[in-house]
């Protein structure tokens, strides 16, 4: 038999939470799921799913954000989006 390894480390506790439950009602462990994912890279040499960047973190675009903000905070540029249904 294998030898067995213990594994610690930070999970953010609502992430666990989901986890948990998701993992539950598949029926199975969390150390189920995570020695899954751990075979599955080890045998493809890739992570299993598609990882993407949120372009809402862009550093592009929190900088635009960080401009707006400063901007509604010093009274300027202030005007009613597009979408907006005026009265």
């Amino acid at each position: 038999m294998a030898q067995v390894v213990n594994v610690n480390f930070k999970l953010d506790a609502d992430v666990k939470k989901r986890m948990e439950s998701a993992c539950n009602d598949m029926g199975l462990s969390m150390s189920a799921a995570f020695t899954i994912f751990a075979k599955k890279v080890g045998s493809e040499r890739r992570i299993p799913f598609e990882i993407t960047a949120d372009p809402f973190y862009s550093e592009d675009h929190l900088t635009m954000l960080a401009r707006r903000i400063a901007d509604i905070e010093a009274g300027r540029n202030i005007h009613e989006h597009d979408l907006v249904e005026s009265d």
